[in-house]
């Protein structure tokens, strides 16, 4: 067993901290849109000149 074990109470507080301080959900699929948009403009860009 770990050295530092913690009652409900001390597990439930860790568990409160965790919650509120993970980041924001990486969403791939819309990071994977988002380099397409910018991919389809530069193309874009330099077909016309």
């Amino acid at each position: 067993m770990g050295k530092y074990q913690l009652d409900s109470k001390g597990k439930a507080a860790v568990a409160k901290y965790h919650e509120k301080n993970k980041p924001a959900q990486f969403d791939k699929k819309q990071q994977l849109e988002k380099l397409r948009a910018q991919y389809l403009e530069k193309k874009q860009k330099q077909n016309d000149e």
